[in-house]
This record gives C-alpha cells, structure tokens and sequence, in this order.
C-alpha cells in the first residue's frame, strides 16, 4: 500500500469537463433554467485548430467549487460533424456531480416541474450515495449524487484496501465489497 500523497503535487480540483452541443441555447436553457447553473463565460473564438480554421462558441455553466461543465458549438456543420459526433448510451459514460440532499430533492423538483425527459430521469440507491440520473439535450447522462450518512466510514475502508480490491478483480475476484446496499 502506497502512502497518503501530498496535496499540495495533486491538481486541486477539476477546471472543466468539456463536450459538445448541437445547439448552445437548449444546452443553457436546461443547465442554468432547470438545474440552476449559472452560464459564467462564453467565448466566440476562431483558432488554427488541428490543421484549419475553426471558429466556434464555447460556454461554461459554474459549479460550487469554481470548476464547470463547458460546452462546445462549432459554427461549420462540417467542424460540428467532425468534433461533435452523437455519443452512444451508455449508463456507464456520464459526468457525477456531488450535491446535498437539499440540492438533489430541488433538482429532481425542477426536473419534473420542466416535464424534463422523465423516461430517463432516475434514482438509484447505492448504498454509500443515493444518485439521481437524467439526460441533457446533449445525450451527457449526468448524476447528482448526495453521500449517505457515514459515508467517510466507507470512504476511508475504501481507500486502505483500494490496491487490494484492484489486484484481487484482476486476479478474477469479481465479489462485491458494497457492504452497504
């Protein structure tokens, strides 16, 4: 087992996560009108980019921690086609962002009052976070997730025996350690 790492060598906190959109105004509408995040900076910017000119509109919606979602739209259908391809579905590729209870119960609130996608808006139930699910206009599958009570308990087993867990599910151990569902 590996020591604790310095804080101080580790990136502080995620900037950005980026993607891109079809259409910049559904995206804002849904991130600042129904979840509530902010749109705190767009740039119109046209840059030599991977062998061309492309010229393009990138936002960003804020998030608590000064970190936010940023959301590309290029102004050629070609550049759009090329970077912006439709993402296939997956459960498994999405962006989970922490939230409080409070904050999960207005967002689920917000969700169902805008009518949003209800065939695709969820929750689960982890047992170490209780995890509300929905779709953007995009396709991006995002996650509000409110820890459970006690969750340093298990965050705490979870980062001693971490390499071991790996080691053992390589090794062919695919048994669950979720001791809390």
């Amino acid at each position: 087992m590996t020591s604790t790492p310095d804080v101080s060598t580790l990136p502080s906190r995620l900037h950005h996560n980026a993607y891109v959109t079809r259409d910049q105004e559904a995206t804002r509408a849904f991130y600042e009108d129904v979840i509530g995040l902010p749109l705190v900076a767009t740039w119109k910017e046209a840059d030599e980019l991977f062998g061309a000119v492309r010229t393009y509109c990138h936002t960003f919606y804020g998030l608590g921690d000064g970190s936010a979602l940023a959301f590309f739209q290029f102004a050629d259908p070609a550049d759009q086609e090329q970077f912006g391809p439709e993402m296939p579905f997956s459960p498994f590729q999405h962006i989970a962002l922490k939230v409080t209870d409070e904050v999960q119960n207005a967002i689920a609130k917000r969700l169902e009052d805008a009518g949003w996608k209800p065939e695709e808006t969820y929750v689960l139930e982890h047992g170490y976070c209780r995890s509300l699910y929905t779709s953007d206009p995009n396709g991006l599958l995002l996650e509000f997730t409110a820890d459970a009570p006690g969750v340093q308990d298990s965050d705490a087993e979870r980062r001693r025996t971490a390499r071991a867990e790996l080691k053992a599910w390589l090794e062919g151990d695919h048994t669950s350690n979720n001791h809390w569902r």
